[in-house]
């Protein structure tokens, strides 16, 4: 793995211009995060797609000061605050003012271990962002970071990777009640690093 400042932001030209295409396509692609002590990364092993119409997401009602950051275009992190408890990263997935997104679920850490061990209080490696929620606190992801272009280096961008992720599945998506039989999740066969009971990820 090279060094962290040699990670090329994704071109926003890169990105499918539809959601769920995009949720798979992030899958093996990797999340950077430059925090003052140092570069942190992890491998995009689990996302999931909500799509317009979907009753699931947090833009079929419409655009709110909440959630404004769904409707920039394509590439941009949606970050918003769950159950009162846990950030989640999301990324913006099609033309401005449409309001739809891919929620980034899980990652395998790959830089910055330490680091990450020492924000989420916790040394096995499996847990560290296994998980939306551990995800973010993984990687020190607040509500300063709603709104920024990950198409660009800052302080969270988004990056390629010559790594093959492995066979991808598709499956429904995790803790949701509305429009919850849609096959719109997708993971990393096999990844000891996606989180939901073994059941879901076969």
């Amino acid at each position: 793995m090279s060094d962290g400042q040699d990670h090329q932001p994704l071109a926003r030209s890169e990105l499918p211009d539809d959601t769920t295409a995009l949720a798979r396509f992030l899958i093996g692609r990797l999340v950077v995060r430059d925090l003052p002590e140092g570069m942190v990364s992890g491998r995009i092993v689990e996302t999931e797609a909500y799509v317009v119409g979907d009753a699931a997401g947090h833009g079929f009602r419409g655009m709110t000061p909440r959630n404004r950051s769904l409707f920039l275009e394509a590439g941009h992190a949606y970050v918003y605050l769950a159950y009162g408890t846990s950030m989640m990263l999301n990324v913006s997935s099609q033309a401005q003012g449409t309001g739809t997104g891919v929620l980034i679920r899980a990652l395998e850490p790959l830089e910055g271990i330490e680091i990450m061990r020492g924000n989420r209080g916790v040394e096995r490696l499996r847990d560290l962002a296994r998980g939306p929620g551990r995800l973010a606190a993984a990687l020190r992801i607040d509500r300063s970071l709603d709104g920024i272009d990950l198409c660009r280096k800052g302080p969270l961008w988004l990056a390629g990777d010559d790594v093959e992720p492995g066979e991808i599945g598709q499956g429904i998506r995790i803790g949701i009640s509305k429009d919850a039989d849609r096959l719109l999740r997708f993971y990393v066969r096999d990844s000891p690093f996606v989180s939901g009971p073994r059941s879901l990820n076969r």
